[in-house]
């Protein structure tokens, strides 16, 4: 990956608007990591100067979204999840602009997230983001397909949790992230969840597999208990 693609990268997970990560200086990433600058407190000069370096190598600027799980320190393990609660909220009409240009955000996309099931969209795009090396499958846009990606495990924190729809023997699916579980649900934060980028319930009843990618790490192995009021998702359609 090239010097400019990286600082794109980094940028979008601190939060900032660069446009797609083609690694191309424009004006867009230009504008982007002023912005950054500017909220990190070093001198705003659209450089890419050692302090700047410094500030995009850092985890998590400020406190993420949501309630106090996760602390920062889980979240540097699984960059994929900060990513994704940066966009928590978004509607797929509503905020179609924004959404769209995320999703597009790694130089690819299945399409209009209005007209599209993008739940395996909104994971990829996470993934390919963060840990661009991380080889995602063939159609990352089937949410089955997802249960080939990287290694099995048992479902735990930051992983890829994949569930059966309509028909456990059938082909269509649902992708998200393990956020938390309780007794009867895991908490899945991902995309199409009410049409948006949500904390849903899926019942466990429904769980095929999870994953984590084969690269990096170590990956901590944590199961999150909690009562948590997140709403019951039963198709996501």
């Amino acid at each position: 990956m090239d010097s400019i693609a990286w600082v794109q990268r980094r940028l979008i997970m601190h939060g900032f608007d660069p446009g797609i990560v083609d690694g191309i200086w424009g004006a867009n990433t230009r504008n982007a990591l002023i912005a950054f600058q500017q909220r990190s407190g070093i001198p705003a000069n659209g450089r890419v100067d050692n302090a700047t370096l410094h500030a995009l190598r850092a985890g998590w600027l400020g406190n993420p979204p949501g309630p106090e799980w996760p602390p920062r320190i889980a979240l540097d393990y699984f960059p994929w999840m900060q990513i994704a609660l940066l966009k928590m909220g978004l509607h797929e009409r509503r905020d179609i602009i924004e959404l769209s240009k995320f999703l597009v955000a790694d130089g690819r996309t299945l399409g209009d997230p209005s007209r599209n099931l993008w739940c395996g969209d909104f994971v990829q795009t996470c993934i390919a983001i963060a840990i661009p090396e991380a080889p995602v499958p063939v159609n990352p846009y089937a949410s089955r397909e997802w249960m080939k990606f990287g290694q099995a495990v048992e479902p735990c924190f930051g992983s890829i949790l994949v569930f059966w729809r309509k028909s456990v023997s059938g082909g269509e699916g649902h992708v998200g992230f393990y956020y938390s579980e309780d007794s009867e649900s895991f908490h899945v934060l991902g995309g199409n969840q009410g049409d948006s980028v949500s904390i849903s319930k899926v019942h466990k009843s429904r769980f095929l597999s999870a994953q984590l990618p084969a690269i990096g790490g170590p990956y901590p192995r944590r199961r999150i208990t909690s009562a948590a009021d997140w709403s019951k998702s039963y198709d996501e359609a």
